[in-house]
């Protein structure tokens, strides 16, 4: 008679089909935290048959009590592909924690800080002829750090004024395809955007990779050397500070920055989805729905709506 599997069992399954499709190596970490430090010591040695949706309610409420809310739902996500695994290997019939979800609760959830427009144009303005090509490109294309950093002049195309998002770099350093088939993608490059990175061509150091923003020799760039050294003095120098007198925003905010641009600009929400290389409509909303919202339109709405029942 066989051993009966367990939890732990499920999870190992699942991590050496992670390593077999080849995921990032900065991917695979995380999940192996995940199952190391949460599920393992928590409920690893678990019969998997004997897992009802009680225990994986017990386990997130005891996890959410000692970790923020942002990791325990990584880790909910991680058993539930581990569970996932264990019902394809045909050891479970199915997957109890599927329905198990975490509790909303936007109370102390930090609001999301978006550069003004005139923080933009400072910024924009005020760069460096060195930086200017990176800040320029991150502001208007809404690109990821780690797309940029990855980003070949072979998908740069003048011609088209296009840039094809198709590869970028992770936090080791190492080239790999985008992280979703979603983020694979082609933006149009504003008239600025192709002046200041063909003119950047020339200067651009050489190397094997052929990046469009590499470090002095060539090579992929460390990304906090990108936060460190060039948008954090910049910021410092364009007064775009905290009250604490630290720099205000972090490099993710340029693309919170080249959202706003786009919704200002009135562009369909698909169109932005695509765009930023958003996996689903609703991820778009999410992050950036307030934003759709246009209070003085509301009010003609309203005012429309009570002209037509009036006249009705």
């Amino acid at each position: 008679m066989s051993t009966p599997k367990t939890i732990l069992d499920a999870c190992n399954a699942w991590i050496n089909r992670c390593e077999r499709d080849e995921l990032e190596r900065a991917t695979l970490r995380s999940y192996r935290n995940h199952v190391d430090h949460h599920i393992s010591p928590a409920i690893g040695e678990k019969v998997l048959t004997e897992l009802a949706r009680s225990d994986v309610r017990n386990f997130i409420d005891e996890m959410m009590d000692k970790s923020s809310r942002a990791m325990t739902d990584k880790v909910l996500r991680s058993l539930r592909s581990a569970l996932n695994e264990a019902m394809d290997r045909e050891w479970i019939d199915n997957n109890v924690a599927l329905t198990v979800r975490l509790r909303r609760s936007s109370r102390n959830t930090p609001e999301r800080v978006i550069p003004t427009k005139s923080e933009i144009k400072t910024m924009l303005s005020m760069v460096s002829d060195k930086h200017r090509p990176l800040i320029f490109t991150a502001i208007y294309t809404g690109m990821r750090k780690s797309e940029l950093r990855g980003l070949r002049w072979e998908d740069v195309d003048f011609t088209k004024s296009i840039i094809q998002v198709r590869q970028r770099a992770d936090r080791f350093n190492e080239i790999g395809k985008p992280k979703s088939k979603s983020g694979r993608r082609d933006i149009p490059m504003a008239p600025s955007v192709k002046k200041v990175l063909m003119a950047w061509k020339a200067d651009c150091p050489q190397g094997d990779l052929d990046l469009v923003f590499p470090n002095g020799n060539g090579n992929v760039e460390n990304p906090s050397n990108i936060s460190n050294r060039i948008l954090h003095p910049l910021m410092m120098e364009a007064g775009i500070t905290n009250n604490e007198g630290k720099p205000k925003f972090s490099f993710h905010a340029l693309r919170h920055a080249a959202a706003s641009l786009y919704i200002e600009q009135g562009w369909p929400a698909k169109k932005i989805q695509t765009l930023l290389g958003h996996a689903s409509i609703t991820m778009t909303f999410d992050v950036y729905g307030h934003l759709f919202d246009n209070a003085e339109d509301d009010v003609e709405l309203f005012a429309k709506l009570e002209a037509d029942l009036v006249a009705a």
